[in-house]
């Protein structure tokens, strides 16, 4: 099936009606690039989506944060754990949900799929984007942001794709306003990141710790330095999603191990030759439902 391009502002409600005009399904994705304007641009952007939605009378998809949760939320957050934002960017995105609830009482359809950190092929700014040192197109290094024994969530982005697909084929069995948690790719130690980069470029890749000293000194003279550095507190915490819900809806949640989703994204990238050899994997389709921790 070809691809329609649709040329409009997110901004502008008449525009997002006018593309979304005909379609079943909307998936709002747009996000301020580089953190930027958050404030003014994140909830008039979900305004026009919810609008398009109602307008067409499509099922409206949002790829939900973590940054709604309150830093000492655990590594197994559900979907009924209360929301308490630690920032500002959190703050919106508590304000965003509340009006997609509200919405979804006067007759629009909402699903909701909350993910970690994401990275994966043709995601250029993704998180490994920024925790990947390169130089002449090559890997020399990978960050890490806190603690090596903290966990971080990330999702890897076809595992989220193919999870978001199988909730939009089971319409018939969603609800109005529906929230599900992906559990994705939960590093119990952020560590594991490093040596995972170690066993897919080289066994002495240097992990170094990243440079916050420097985000600080810039954040008065850089918006999205300073964005950064309100974030910074998800790599001291672990804050990770409960997939429970998910995997009792259908069955398994898409999973592709740690290893080969990296390689993927790194050839991706163009960081990495699709001609080495890979490393040996254990693969398993699915992971299951998270563990109570």
């Amino acid at each position: 099936m070809p691809i329609e391009w649709a040329k409009g502002d997110a901004m502008n409600q008449a525009s997002v009606i006018a593309a979304a005009a005909g379609v079943q399904l909307i998936v709002h994705a747009a996000n301020p690039p580089r953190y930027r304007n958050w404030k003014g641009t994140v909830l008039p952007m979900t305004e026009s989506a919810i609008a398009a939605a109602k307008a067409s009378g499509a099922r409206l998809v949002i790829p939900g944060s973590v940054y709604n949760f309150r830093p000492d939320s655990g590594p197994a957050i559900g979907e009924d754990a209360p929301q308490k934002p630690a920032t500002r960017k959190g703050a919106l995105r508590v304000e965003m949900e509340r009006r997609l609830k509200a919405a979804s009482q006067d007759g629009v359809k909402v699903l909701i799929l909350r993910a970690g950190d994401f990275f994966g092929p043709a995601a250029p700014n993704s998180a490994l984007s920024w925790l990947a040192m390169k130089s002449r197109g090559r890997i020399t290094g990978v960050f890490a942001p806190g603690p090596r024994d903290i966990g971080h969530a990330f999702a890897y982005m076809p595992d989220l794709s193919e999870t978001l697909a199988r909730l939009v084929d089971a319409e018939d069995r969603l609800g109005a306003y529906e929230v599900f948690h992906f559990r994705g790719q939960w590093l119990a130690r952020a560590g594991e990141l490093g040596e995972a980069m170690r066993r897919i470029v080289r066994p002495n890749l240097p992990v170094r710790s990243f440079p916050w000293i420097v985000v600080r000194l810039a954040a008065p003279f850089n918006e999205t330095f300073r964005e950064l550095l309100e974030m910074r507190y998800l790599w001291q915490k672990p804050i990770g999603l409960d997939n429970a819900k998910l995997v009792k809806f259908l069955g398994e949640e898409p999973h592709t191990p740690l290893d080969a989703a990296l390689r993927t994204t790194l050839i991706d990238m163009g960081c990495l030759d699709d001609a080495e050899p890979a490393p040996a994997q254990t693969s398993r389709a699915s992971s299951s439902m998270a563990p109570a921790m």
